[in-house]
């Protein structure tokens, strides 16, 4: 075989059946992704003689005597960009960047008609991050980026540090690197909801070439964790092993065999012979709390830090305040129903995995997709009673996390792997795994039950709560938690009462997603609370309008009021406002016999988790008068990169090129609870803030006694300390502070306490086809208090990002299990990822404040855009068609069914 990839010629053979994207990959073109493994998400796309084509489908072999170009090679020999790659640098038509190489490919193969119809021509690309806009301007040339100025970063669309690394292919992910050695692991998994393991023969896998072990429960420690991070680790049940004698869900690990390749590997996996005592099962979470209903974890309540083991109640809160059964009896109207919603997976594009390695200190070394690396860490040490100097964490660029990645759910069988054998191991999560193997979103059930006077005031609001956690607690007692606190705060009633529960099931287990429960009882509360003005003839923005707590109010849940918690800020009026004016501006038409309807929904959300969240940051003067800062916090699209280089830059007088970061890795600082709970800014970037901060004062201090003039004379510059009598250098403060033995280096640090809320509000105007339940978005409206925005540019693109991620969560996505549990939609093709077509652009407004907590001013805006989305949907769609949809998605032939059982009693839209 002769292959010429980017001007070089290959001549190895590729292996029997090996696909282009894994021979590419082996060869060192690591801009070419692994997605999906099926052709659906178009991360692998290549051109083959200036042909687009999905690399993962094409065999290795075709490419005989073909010119193979991958996004590497786009860029002239001489380095100049490809228009196309220039076109997305200047859009920042990316976030994590995991599909931008495929889009880039795609884009670039484009013809004149192609690019005329873009819906079309992106049909076989996918993205989870930008919900398309950004990827919209790219194509269609459109700048965003501004230019950097000295001093002056904070509050300026300033491009993503690693642009140039991800549209050029070279941005390095978790598996972009070639490790010597590197052995390969495969995962044997339960094909039963409930058993217990009797007898495992690993004899004949052992004796599959290129196979160096097996480890199955035996080798695992008997100590019990939880998958879950969080900074203090007894907020999480511990119910889990690395590799138990016991599986509670199809999909749970059983074995895990490590060979030379991976189909070794996978060869192991078919030969192990493992005999079961198959168990009973509950898949249902009102069924699993019955008496005599199989018990999921029979587990020392104490210890294990489960509530009611025996009940499968792995949390539960139980709280009111005043008198609900009072506040209903003074009420005019009361409004009572059942909401649901449904599994998600997160969908990252990188999908989980790591590998690992004893590095030539002795050090365990692991290089993993994870939003936590220092707490993993932590949780390695713990789990093999390692001191944390022998454990060395580190996170590539990590493509899309979304929650999903807050957990560990392979670095610690990988550890395992290492510890033992002393070699390098990888395991990387196929995408049938990453459905099955992985966590989803909590399902919820929902009773709300609220009732209000004519006047519009409402009198009381109760919430009965169940949240299937699966088969392992990790974030279920938390995200059960957070799930009743703001959603019930932001609004004013003096009778509450919340009962809610987070449940055990044999199911795949669920885990942290965007919003962190909120999602799912706000679907209910705003929901409800819009049918409730309806019955009582009211217009729902005046009723919640009226009702909402104002900014000096007490935010009081039934779990009481969490002291560090406070509005440091107040732009939820503003939000409301932007929603009235979009009603007020005449709509787009919409296709005759259609009905058209709107809605809103509003949203609160606090700016980190409670109890803490830790982050430290190293600010340093270079010998050539830049900075190195040191971060700790990982980077998925979230953007915090380019924040926290806009923060220093301004505290340094200097731009954000001068500042080198290092970050994600547990050798660069002192700690960093992790990139999760929207604190990337909040946290991070507060103590990004204090550690340049003191560093600023340190040059203004040392360069004013050097030069023997008053410091208040004294000024920072882009690259030099501004004196009266002129200019020095900062290379020269480097020098002359090295001179006399001083190192110019400051440290910050925050404990993300205390806390302040951020608020939104989403408005869509849809129609909807009676004869087939289509439901089309006519306008989006999003109003986001994010405080002092400090990147308006990246801003906008995590607004539009959780708004797409919740479209398809409200409209089509859901992760089905069959009767026995198992779960059957584990491919992109069976489960539906919003694509370029089904994302409307939506209208992104910031509302003007400046938070008294937050670094210069700034809130948190990476979770709380997903939170309203849905129940304003629903809520429009209410107003269309005059039926209350109470559980999502709102799936085409679920809208029809419905409306066609109304159809006799079908209200005039708009009506109550």
């Amino acid at each position: 075989m002769k292959v010429e990839v980017n001007g070089r010629s290959f001549e190895e053979e590729p292996r029997p059946g090996q696909c282009l994207r894994t021979y590419l990959r082996e060869r060192g073109w690591f801009g070419v992704k692994k997605g999906c493994d099926q052709g659906d998400c178009g991360a692998c796309t290549v051109h083959i003689d200036g042909e687009p084509v999905h690399s993962c489908l094409y065999p290795a072999f075709r490419a005989d005597g073909h010119h193979v170009t991958t996004v590497e090679g786009l860029a002239s020999p001489d380095g100049e960009l490809h228009p196309v790659q220039q076109k997305f640098l200047d859009a920042q038509g990316f976030q994590c960047g995991f599909c931008t190489a495929g889009f880039l490919m795609t884009t670039a193969a484009l013809d004149e008609d192609e690019l005329a119809d873009l819906p079309r021509a992106f049909k076989g690309n996918l993205c989870r991050c930008t919900g398309y806009r950004a990827i919209e301007d790219a194509v269609r040339g459109v700048k965003n980026v501004e230019a950097p100025a000295p001093g002056e970063s904070v509050g300026r669309s300033l491009p993503a540090p690693a642009g140039p690394q991800v549209v050029t292919g070279t941005a390095r992910y978790t598996f972009d690197i070639d490790v010597p050695g590197l052995l390969h692991m495969k995962l044997l998994r339960s094909p039963h909801a409930h058993a217990r393991i009797l007898a495992i023969d690993t004899s004949a896998a052992l004796r599959v070439p290129g196979v160096q072990a097996v480890f199955t429960h035996r080798d695992a420690p008997e100590r019990h964790f939880s998958t879950a991070r969080h900074e203090h680790p007894e907020e999480d049940p511990d119910d889990t092993r690395v590799l138990d004698g016991t599986v509670r869900y199809i999909g749970q690990r059983v074995a895990a065999v490590v060979a030379d390749s991976e189909a070794a590997a996978e060869e192991g996996c078919r030969r192990i012979e493992v005999t079961y005592e198959v168990l009973p099962a509950v898949l249902d979470p009102e069924e699993a709390m019955r008496p005599g209903a199989p018990v999921v974890h029979d587990k020392d309540a104490r210890t294990a830090r489960i509530s009611r083991p025996d009940a499968n109640v792995v949390g539960e809160a139980h709280g009111e305040i005043g008198d609900v059964a009072a506040g209903f009896a003074e009420a005019d109207v009361v409004y009572e129903e059942t909401f649901r919603t449904q599994r998600v997976q997160h969908a990252s594009l990188e999908t989980h995995g790591a590998l690992a390695w004893i590095d030539e200190d002795g050090r365990l070394t692991v290089r993993t997709s994870s939003q936590t690396p220092f707490l993993t860490r932590r949780a390695l040490c713990t789990l093999y009673d390692l001191p944390l100097e022998q454990v060395r964490v580190m996170a590539g660029r990590v493509g899309g996390g979304f929650g999903g990645k807050q957990e560990m759910l392979v670095e610690d069988v990988v550890a395992l792997a290492v510890l033992r054998l002393r070699r390098p191991v990888k395991l990387e999560y196929t995408r049938a795994e990453q459905f099955y193997g992985a966590t989803t979103r909590h399902p919820f059930t929902v009773r709300v039950k609220a009732g209000a006077r004519r006047d519009g005031t409402l009198t009381a609001l109760q919430l009965r709560v169940v949240a299937n956690t699966g088969a392992y607690g990790n974030h279920g007692p938390a995200v059960m938690f957070h799930s009743v606190g703001e959603s019930m705060a932001v609004y004013r009633s003096p009778h509450k009462k919340v009962d809610a529960f987070s449940v055990y099931t044999h199911t795949v287990p669920a885990g942290a997603f965007r919003g962190y429960g909120l999602g799912q009882v706000l679907f209910a509360v705003e929901s409800a609370l819009d049918e409730l003005a309806r019955r009582l003839d009211l217009d729902p923005l005046e009723f919640k309008a009226r009702n909402i707590i104002g900014p000096d109010e007490p935010m009081l849940t039934p779990g009481g009021h969490e002291e560090d918690l406070h509005i440091a800020s107040y732009g939820l009026d503003q939000c409301l406002s932007i929603v009235r004016r979009a009603q007020s501006e005449p709509g787009a038409p919409a296709p005759e016999g259609w009905l058209v309807g709107e809605g809103a929904a509003l949203a609160m959300i606090a700016t980190g988790p409670p109890g803490g969240h830790i982050a430290d940051a190293k600010a340093t003067l270079l010998p050539d008068g830049t900075f190195d800062l040191a971060v700790g916090t990982a980077e998925f699209g979230n953007g915090t990169t380019t924040v926290h280089k806009q923060i220093a830059a301004g505290e340094l007088a200097t731009t954000v090129d001068r500042i080198a970061i290092r970050q994600s890795d547990t050798d660069v600082v002192r700690h960093d609870t992790g990139a999760f709970a929207s604190t990337g800014t909040v946290v991070a970037g507060k103590a990004t803030l204090r550690a340049a901060r003191a560093l600023a004062d340190q040059l203004l201090d040392f360069a004013a006694a050097h030069l023997g003039a008053p410091r208040a004379d004294c000024r920072l510059a882009e690259e030099a300390v501004l004196h009266p009598g002129g200019r020095l250098l900062l290379k020269e403060v480097y020098a002359a502070s090295r001179a006399v033995g001083l190192e110019l280096a400051a440290e910050g640090h925050f404990g993300g306490t205390p806390r302040s809320v951020a608020f939104n509000a989403h408005w869509f105007r849809v129609a909807v086809d009676p004869g087939s339940g289509e439901i089309r978005i006519l306008r989006s409206v999003h109003a986001a208090d994010a405080g002092k925005v400090m990147n308006p540019m990246q801003c906008r693109g995590q607004v539009e990002g959780g708004v797409a991620q919740a479209l398809g969560a409200t409209l089509f996505e859901r992760v089905l299990l069959d009767e026995r549990g198992a779960v059957d939609t584990a491919a992109f093709r069976r489960y539906r990822l919003p694509q370029y077509a089904d994302v409307p652009r939506t209208e992104v407004h910031f509302m003007e404040t400046a938070d008294a907590i937050g670094p210069l001013g700034a809130k948190s805006m990476s979770e709380s855009p997903f939170n309203p989305v849905a129940p304003a949907l629903a809520n429009a769609l209410r107003d269309a068609t005059g039926v209350r949809f109470t559980e999502v998605p709102l799936l085409r032939d679920r809208v029809w069914r419905e409306l066609e059982r109304h159809s006799g009693s079908r209200r005039p839209p708009g009506s109550p």
